[in-house]
């Protein structure tokens, strides 16, 4: 477990398929779906793969102000938990949102576009508090065990994942690893697209069965 500097910020991104905009009983539009899904892994996001462990957003949802905007604009907000007009929840599935957006032109557009299906994305920005690392056949392994939760947004065009803070978390967890340090092996693995052949040659130069790895 590793805990984190506070201005290190994190953005992540999901196909939801369950976006929807509904109507209620008191005719209010509403956006539902998820914003994260738990112990599903994610894509390679540049040498190592991720995923989130149930309950990580628990005690953020419980006590801190998070925001739902539009595309992360701070200008366009859609909700906000401390005002009741953003809902966050976790169950099996992940984190379940809900959001009551404001009777404006920008906000009307929006629900017509997440019917039509043109915006079946979300994204989320944090801050982790904790994680793990582990080795899974050839893949580097984060999980996310809890995280500071900042804003929940549907998005047109999610951009690439940050994934420098999680980049440098990994290299922790390498140097902290018993043969991390070895001197011999010469520097840390930073080349993530060639990282099989690197801990092949890593163990050839310690000689370190394959099946210790």
């Amino acid at each position: 477990m590793q805990e984190k500097p506070k201005n290190d910020v994190e953005r992540r991104n999901f196909p939801v398929t369950e976006l929807r905009a509904i109507t209620d009983e008191q005719g209010l539009r509403h956006i539902t779906g998820y914003a994260a899904v738990f112990n599903s892994l994610s894509e390679d996001l540049g040498g190592f793969r991720e995923k989130i462990d149930p309950g990580a957003f628990k005690k953020t949802i419980g006590s801190d102000d998070v925001r739902a905007l539009w595309n992360h604009n701070d200008d366009y907000v859609l909700g906000r938990n401390k005002s009741g007009t953003l809902s966050l929840s976790e169950d099996a599935h992940g984190l379940k949102i809900d959001i009551l957006p404001p009777d404006v032109q920008w906000a009307r557009d929006l629900m017509v576009s997440i019917e039509r299906g043109d915006v079946d994305k979300m994204s989320f920005g944090f801050r982790t508090v904790s994680d793990r690392w582990e080795r899974q056949n050839d893949d580097e392994i984060r999980t996310l065990e809890e995280v500071k939760l900042f804003d929940v947004s549907p998005v047109t065009f999610p951009a690439y994942p940050d994934t420098a803070v999680a980049l440098r978390s990994l290299d922790e967890f390498k140097n902290a690893s018993p043969t991390g340090g070895d001197e011999e092996s010469g520097e840390l693995l930073t080349d993530f697209n060639a990282i099989a052949e690197e801990d092949e040659l890593y163990r050839k130069i310690n000689s370190i069965p394959k099946e210790e790895k």
